[in-house]
C-alpha cells in the first residue's frame, strides 16, 4: 500500500471495536446504574430520571467524546489499531468535529442503521456520521 494513502477501517473491523466498547461501557455502567436504582434491561432505558439521564447518556456520551478528543479513538478503537482522522488533511479533527461526530451517530441509526452499514459499501469506509463530521477511521501506524 502506498504510504501516502491511508488504510481505511471497514465495517466488520469497526463492528469489533464497537463491541468492545459496549462491553467496557457496560461494565462500567452497570454498577453505576444499580447505585442509582435504574434497571438494567431495555425497558429501563429510558430518559425518566436525571439519574437516568446521566447514568445512559450523559457519561457515555462524555466518555466517547474525550477519547476520541484525546486518543482519537475510543479503547475499541485502540484494540484494532484505528484513529479517527480528518478527512481532508488526515491530521487530528478539531474538537467540534469529534462532537459533530458522536451526535451524527444519532442520524446514523434512524434509519434502521443504514448510516453505519453506509461503511461497508463506501470507497472510503465512511458512514454518515464520518462523512457530516469530515472524519474517517484509518489504520493507526
Amino acid at each position: 500500500m502506498d504510504e501516502t494513502q491511508p488504510e481505511y477501517v471497514g465495517f466488520w473491523a469497526r463492528v469489533g471495536a464497537s463491541l468492545i466498547d459496549t462491553l467496557l461501557m457496560a461494565v462500567i455502567l452497570v454498577p453505576l446504574g444499580r447505585l442509582f436504582g435504574i434497571g438494567t434491561s431495555l425497558e429501563s432505558m429510558q430518559f425518566d430520571s436525571p439519574a437516568n439521564i446521566m447514568v445512559n447518556g450523559v457519561l457515555p456520551a462524555i466518555a466517547v467524546i474525550v477519547f476520541w478528543i484525546y486518543r482519537q479513538a475510543t479503547p475499541g478503537k485502540m484494540a484494532i489499531g484505528a484513529k479517527i482522522v480528518d478527512a481532508r488533511t488526515l491530521g487530528k479533527p478539531s474538537n467540534g468535529q469529534m462532537v459533530g461526530r458522536y451526535f451524527s451517530y444519532y442520524l446514523s441509526t434512524i434509519v434502521f442503521l443504514l448510516g453505519f452499514i453506509w461503511v461497508g459499501f463506501d470507497p472510503r469506509k465512511q458512514g454518515w456520521h464520518d462523512k457530516l463530521a469530515g472524519t474517517l477511521v484509518v489504520r493507526s501506524r
